[in-house]
């Protein structure tokens, strides 16, 4: 079996990569290229700093590890934890909330239920569950013989935490069936990143239909994966980050090739480069991360300590 080091590690260091540089633009990063880590920059953070992406990923690791189940109510506690009390952070501080994320765990200290503290509204579909789903496709890995129903339902109630319109389900659900494909590794990359969409459109094309269509660029990844970069959103749109890590992916022959040409797309870096670095990780490996990004990379062991525990698990 793939190791959970390989996928989490990645998207942390996709992260911590694209942390200084959030928020610029494409043309402005153009200027100054990212070809290694940074230090500073957008939010002033020293050099292998990650973000929300990976606190929250991290959070809802341990929550799987204490609980070898997914509970729900455990989770949104350690969320809270981590936005109150700085809990799961690279250096003691959060720096980087989502609006919806904020909203979601704000609902949930005042006791609504937590599969319904997450935003139903149309304009509520950034990407702040996607960037945290990747520790499900291991769970789900562990517990094979699930149906796609079943898996889909664990998927979107996770996502549904923060993000509970479906166009944010049918991403994280999308993404899910890759990384899930990838760790099989039974195909080439391109046709395990196809497999993995098809999958989710044969399932979402009668659940959710009209939502479904938002993909559609999706549906012929032979001409999606052929676009020009520059179109290629890489906005906070859970749509847009979906799609540019999947590009990404797609036009790149290395890990390092990969999480670079992410970040350097601009606007929404350090989600963009996790997303798609998750996804790199588990395909190349770890060992096709930089030595030099890996010896920067803050709480590296902590990270290591609880991918190991959640690998142990049943």
């Amino acid at each position: 079996m793939k190791k959970v080091y390989d996928g989490i590690i990645g998207l942390a260091i996709g992260d911590a990569l694209g942390v200084p540089v959030e928020f610029k633009s494409r043309q402005e990063i153009a200027e100054n290229p990212v070809v290694s880590m940074r230090e500073y920059g957008t939010h002033n953070q020293p050099i292998g700093t990650w973000s929300d992406d990976t606190s929250l990923t991290l959070a809802l690791i341990d929550s799987i590890i204490e609980k070898n189940k997914i509970d729900y109510v455990d989770i949104m506690d350690r969320f809270s934890n981590w936005l109150m009390y700085n809990d799961y952070t690279a250096r003691g501080e959060v720096f980087d909330v989502g609006n919806a994320t904020s909203r979601a765990i704000m609902n949930y200290g005042r006791g609504i239920d937590p599969l319904e503290c997450g935003g139903i509204s149309e304009y509520e579909n950034g990407n702040g569950s996607l960037m945290r789903i990747l520790p499900i496709a291991y769970y789900l890995q562990k517990h094979k013989g699930n149906t796609m129903e079943s898996k889909m339902k664990i998927v979107h109630n996770v996502s549904a935490l923060t993000h509970r319109h479906p166009i944010s389900l049918i991403a994280c659900g999308i993404y899910v069936n890759i990384a899930l494909r990838l760790l099989k590794m039974e195909e080439s990359l391109y046709v395990c990143v196809e497999q993995g969409i098809n999958e989710a459109f044969e399932f979402y094309d009668t659940e959710m239909p009209d939502d479904a269509d938002n993909y559609n660029r999706l549906r012929n990844l032979s001409s999606f994966s052929n676009l020009a970069e520059e179109e290629v959103k890489s906005s906070g749109y859970v749509v847009d980050t979906l799609e540019a890590s999947i590009w990404c992916l797609l036009n790149t022959n290395s890990y390092k090739e990969c999480v670079l040409k992410a970040v350097n797309l601009g606007n929404d870096t350090d989600t963009v480069g996790s997303v798609v670095g998750g996804l790199a990780g588990i395909y190349y490996g770890s060992d096709d991360i930089p030595e030099e990004w890996l010896d920067v990379l803050v709480r590296r062991q902590y990270i290591e300590e609880l991918c190991e525990k959640l690998q142990k698990i049943g």
